[in-house]
Protein backbone atom coordinates (compact mmCIF):
# COMPACT_ATOMS: atom_id res chain seq x y z
CA UNK A 1 0.00 0.00 0.00
CA UNK A 2 0.98 3.30 -1.58
CA UNK A 3 0.76 6.81 1.57
CA UNK A 4 1.06 9.70 0.47
CA UNK A 5 1.91 12.53 3.03
CA UNK A 6 -1.09 14.60 3.23
CA UNK A 7 0.94 17.38 4.79
CA UNK A 8 3.14 17.77 1.45
CA UNK A 9 0.80 18.11 -0.52
CA UNK A 10 -0.54 21.30 1.61
CA UNK A 11 3.02 23.14 2.03
CA UNK A 12 2.22 25.16 -1.13
CA UNK A 13 -0.64 26.49 -0.09
CA UNK A 14 0.58 27.12 3.67
CA UNK A 15 3.26 29.50 2.26
CA UNK A 16 0.46 31.25 0.63
CA UNK A 17 -1.69 31.58 3.53
CA UNK A 18 1.31 33.32 5.36
CA UNK A 19 1.61 35.77 2.82
CA UNK A 20 -2.01 36.74 2.73
CA UNK A 21 -1.92 36.97 6.55
CA UNK A 22 1.20 38.91 6.93
CA UNK A 23 0.68 41.25 3.27
CA UNK A 24 -3.12 41.80 3.22
CA UNK A 25 -3.11 44.49 5.82
CA UNK A 26 -0.64 46.29 4.08
CA UNK A 27 -3.54 46.84 1.44
CA UNK A 28 -6.79 47.44 3.81
CA UNK A 29 -5.29 51.16 4.68
CA UNK A 30 -8.40 53.60 5.54
CA UNK A 31 -9.26 55.52 2.52
CA UNK A 32 -9.32 59.31 2.77
CA UNK A 33 -12.54 60.57 3.07
CA UNK A 34 -11.18 64.62 3.48
CA UNK A 35 -13.61 67.27 3.01
CA UNK A 36 -12.77 70.46 2.30
CA UNK A 37 -13.13 73.82 4.91
CA UNK A 38 -15.63 76.04 4.13
CA UNK A 39 -12.68 78.65 3.63
CA UNK A 40 -11.29 76.47 1.03
CA UNK A 41 -14.87 76.17 -0.88
CA UNK A 42 -15.17 79.57 -0.46
CA UNK A 43 -11.49 80.21 -2.61
CA UNK A 44 -12.49 77.92 -5.09
CA UNK A 45 -15.58 80.41 -6.43
CA UNK A 46 -15.43 83.82 -7.75
CA UNK A 47 -18.14 86.04 -6.92
CA UNK A 48 -18.89 89.65 -7.13
CA UNK A 49 -20.60 89.63 -4.27
CA UNK A 50 -21.42 87.96 -0.56
CA UNK A 51 -20.44 84.20 -1.13
CA UNK A 52 -20.56 81.68 1.70
CA UNK A 53 -19.72 78.23 2.10
CA UNK A 54 -20.16 75.74 5.24
CA UNK A 55 -19.99 71.91 5.30
CA UNK A 56 -23.17 69.96 5.80
CA UNK A 57 -22.13 66.67 6.87
CA UNK A 58 -20.08 65.63 3.59
CA UNK A 59 -21.36 68.17 0.98
CA UNK A 60 -20.51 71.50 0.96
CA UNK A 61 -22.75 74.32 0.72
CA UNK A 62 -22.04 77.83 -1.18
CA UNK A 63 -24.71 80.64 -0.90
CA UNK A 64 -24.72 83.59 -3.06
CA UNK A 65 -27.15 86.97 -2.74
CA UNK A 66 -28.14 87.98 -6.07
CA UNK A 67 -29.44 91.97 -6.37
CA UNK A 68 -32.95 92.01 -7.36
CA UNK A 69 -32.10 93.81 -10.25
CA UNK A 70 -29.60 91.28 -11.58
CA UNK A 71 -32.49 88.84 -11.24
CA UNK A 72 -35.01 91.42 -13.03
CA UNK A 73 -32.79 92.03 -15.89
CA UNK A 74 -31.60 88.70 -16.69
CA UNK A 75 -35.28 87.04 -15.81
CA UNK A 76 -36.87 83.30 -15.12
CA UNK A 77 -33.67 82.07 -17.20
CA UNK A 78 -31.07 83.82 -15.30
CA UNK A 79 -32.84 83.04 -12.24
CA UNK A 80 -32.58 79.14 -12.71
CA UNK A 81 -28.97 78.95 -14.51
CA UNK A 82 -27.27 80.78 -11.53
CA UNK A 83 -26.15 77.98 -9.25
CA UNK A 84 -24.92 75.70 -12.66
CA UNK A 85 -22.70 78.51 -13.78
CA UNK A 86 -21.07 77.90 -10.35
CA UNK A 87 -21.55 73.87 -10.15
CA UNK A 88 -20.19 73.50 -13.29
CA UNK A 89 -16.63 74.95 -12.91
CA UNK A 90 -13.53 74.18 -12.39
CA UNK A 91 -13.15 74.66 -8.86
CA UNK A 92 -16.14 72.34 -8.39
CA UNK A 93 -14.30 69.51 -10.22
CA UNK A 94 -10.91 70.47 -7.83
CA UNK A 95 -12.88 70.01 -4.89
CA UNK A 96 -13.93 66.70 -6.31
CA UNK A 97 -10.69 65.42 -6.88
CA UNK A 98 -9.25 66.79 -3.82
CA UNK A 99 -11.52 65.72 -1.36
CA UNK A 100 -12.70 61.81 -1.97
CA UNK A 101 -14.70 62.21 1.25
CA UNK A 102 -17.03 65.09 -0.37
CA UNK A 103 -20.37 64.00 -1.60
CA UNK A 104 -21.39 66.80 -3.00
CA UNK A 105 -21.52 70.57 -3.46
CA UNK A 106 -24.68 72.58 -3.22
CA UNK A 107 -24.95 76.00 -4.86
CA UNK A 108 -27.81 78.08 -3.27
CA UNK A 109 -28.46 81.54 -5.13
CA UNK A 110 -30.80 84.01 -2.62
CA UNK A 111 -31.98 87.62 -2.85
CA UNK A 112 -31.07 89.96 0.00
CA UNK A 113 -34.39 89.44 1.80
CA UNK A 114 -33.01 85.24 2.16
CA UNK A 115 -35.17 84.31 -0.18
CA UNK A 116 -34.47 80.99 -2.03
CA UNK A 117 -33.79 82.17 -5.94
CA UNK A 118 -32.88 78.86 -6.84
CA UNK A 119 -30.48 75.97 -5.62
CA UNK A 120 -28.92 72.51 -7.15
CA UNK A 121 -26.79 69.90 -5.77
CA UNK A 122 -24.25 68.00 -7.45
CA UNK A 123 -23.78 64.97 -6.32
CA UNK A 124 -20.21 62.95 -6.68
CA UNK A 125 -20.20 60.69 -9.98
CA UNK A 126 -23.26 62.23 -11.46
CA UNK A 127 -20.60 63.88 -14.06
CA UNK A 128 -17.96 60.94 -14.94
CA UNK A 129 -14.58 61.77 -16.43
CA UNK A 130 -16.05 61.54 -19.85
CA UNK A 131 -18.84 64.23 -18.96
CA UNK A 132 -16.67 66.96 -17.24
CA UNK A 133 -15.33 68.09 -20.47
CA UNK A 134 -18.79 68.59 -21.42
CA UNK A 135 -20.49 70.30 -18.04
CA UNK A 136 -17.32 72.71 -18.36
CA UNK A 137 -17.95 74.04 -21.70
CA UNK A 138 -21.67 74.48 -21.89
CA UNK A 139 -20.98 76.61 -18.06
CA UNK A 140 -18.23 78.18 -19.76
CA UNK A 141 -20.28 79.51 -23.56
CA UNK A 142 -23.09 80.10 -21.18
CA UNK A 143 -20.65 82.64 -19.23
CA UNK A 144 -19.27 83.84 -22.18
CA UNK A 145 -22.22 84.26 -24.65
CA UNK A 146 -25.37 83.76 -22.14
CA UNK A 147 -26.42 87.82 -22.61
CA UNK A 148 -25.85 87.85 -26.14
CA UNK A 149 -27.28 84.33 -26.81
CA UNK A 150 -29.67 83.40 -24.11
CA UNK A 151 -29.93 80.09 -26.26
CA UNK A 152 -26.50 79.12 -24.14
CA UNK A 153 -28.32 80.02 -20.80
CA UNK A 154 -30.88 77.56 -21.85
CA UNK A 155 -28.73 74.92 -22.49
CA UNK A 156 -27.13 75.15 -19.74
CA UNK A 157 -30.43 74.83 -17.61
CA UNK A 158 -31.36 71.87 -19.65
CA UNK A 159 -27.43 70.21 -18.67
CA UNK A 160 -28.33 71.22 -15.15
CA UNK A 161 -31.87 69.70 -14.94
CA UNK A 162 -30.17 66.33 -16.09
CA UNK A 163 -27.20 66.00 -13.72
CA UNK A 164 -28.35 67.68 -9.93
CA UNK A 165 -31.15 67.99 -7.85
CA UNK A 166 -32.61 71.26 -8.02
CA UNK A 167 -34.76 73.55 -6.61
CA UNK A 168 -36.67 76.85 -8.05
CA UNK A 169 -38.95 79.68 -6.23
CA UNK A 170 -41.95 80.18 -8.51
CA UNK A 171 -41.59 83.75 -7.66
CA UNK A 172 -38.06 84.28 -9.41
CA UNK A 173 -38.06 81.12 -12.18
CA UNK A 174 -41.79 80.43 -13.03
CA UNK A 175 -42.74 77.91 -14.84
Amino acid sequence: MVSFPVRAAFLPFKGLVVAILFLGPMGCEDPDLSIPSAGEVEARYEFHGPIHAEIRGNVAQVTVEIPPSEIERGGALWAKSVPYIFLFSRGTLELFEDHPGLAGVRFVARAPDDALIAQALLERGALTPATWPRALSIAGTARKEGTDSPARMQDLVHWGEDHTDFEYNPRYAPG
